[in-house]
């Protein structure tokens, strides 16, 4: 049986002309392969110029420091750090000793604690909150059981710690600057005393708030008929660290003051600033 022809058949190409026309899609390939692969490494290739990768710096937590609690400006803490106060030294407090909390007296941001023991070689003390201890004795005839009271004042261009021992006829001034308790000393080198009434130069100590510091001194408290008082004051000049004290000009502060007027009972106490001894301080032990 004769297979039917087709009326338009398309005659089949030579093998030269194939190959003409498949050369052309060959080269376009390799051309395009190459061109991708020229571009890949031109994006991915190392530079000498380029810096080299930087290594994280730590962080806060690893490198143990605290991290500022504003941006751009240090921590209170590490702008300012604590003092580390007096170094520890001695026992504490003896035993039987009446003790009280006061304020901070070797910098150390922590109030510390004064202390008073009884009996002929009775002394007056401070251990602070770093465990330093250290004392005086109180040279004083008086029989009265002694009170102390302790505050910060005026001392030459700064300020420095004082504590006044109340023995009842007396006042005792003591520096507890520098980690030790110093009987203050007068012109005459001996201890710095106030008066309460015994030998008539005074009636009390008090400490007057000045330009933002309290600054000790002398009071006395007279009156003609026992019922006004005239009132005057003393400023007590102390050098820096309140180991040397000499008197400045008397002043008269009020006159016929009743006897209940806080300027006089004031005058006829033992006190600096808010605190007043026998109140805010330690008591000698009976």
């Amino acid at each position: 049986m004769t297979t039917p022809q087709d009326p338009f058949p398309v005659p089949e190409p030579e093998p030269a002309e194939r190959t003409r026309r498949t050369w052309p899609w060959i080269v376009l390939t390799v051309v395009a392969v190459l061109v991708i692969a020229l571009v890949v490494w031109l994006v991915n290739r190392p530079s000498g110029d380029e810096p080299a990768a930087e290594t994280p710096a730590p962080t806060a937590t690893e490198t143990g420091d605290a991290s500022p609690t504003d941006a751009g400006s240090p921590s209170d803490d590490a702008s300012t750090p604590a003092a580390e106060g007096c170094p520890a030294a001695g026992d504490g407090p003896p035993a039987g000793a009446d003790t009280h909390e006061i304020v901070d007296v070797d910098g150390d941001g922590r109030p510390d604690t004064a202390w008073l023991t009884g009996g002929a070689d009775r002394a007056f003390g401070i251990t602070t909150a770093s465990g330093a201890t250290f004392s005086a004795p109180i040279e004083s005839a008086s029989p009265v059981p002694a009170s102390a009271v302790v505050n910060v004042v005026a001392a030459g261009d700064a300020t420095a710690p004082i504590a006044l021992v109340d023995t009842g006829r007396e006042v005792l001034l003591f520096s507890a600057a520098d980690c030790a308790v110093t009987p203050t000393q007068n012109a005459q080198d001996a201890q710095y005393t106030f008066d309460k009434g015994f030998a008539g130069f005074g009636t009390g100590v008090g400490c007057t708030e000045v330009d933002g510091a309290l600054h000790l001194a002398g009071l006395n408290a007279v009156s003609d008929d026992g019922t006004t008082f005239t009132v005057s004051r003393t400023f007590v000049d102390l050098d820096a660290g309140a180991t040397r004290a000499t008197n400045g000009e008397e002043e008269t502060v009020a006159q016929d003051a009743p006897a209940d007027d806080p300027v006089v009972t004031t005058a006829q106490e033992t006190s600096c600033g808010d605190l007043v001894a026998g109140q805010d301080g330690p008591v000698e032990p009976q």
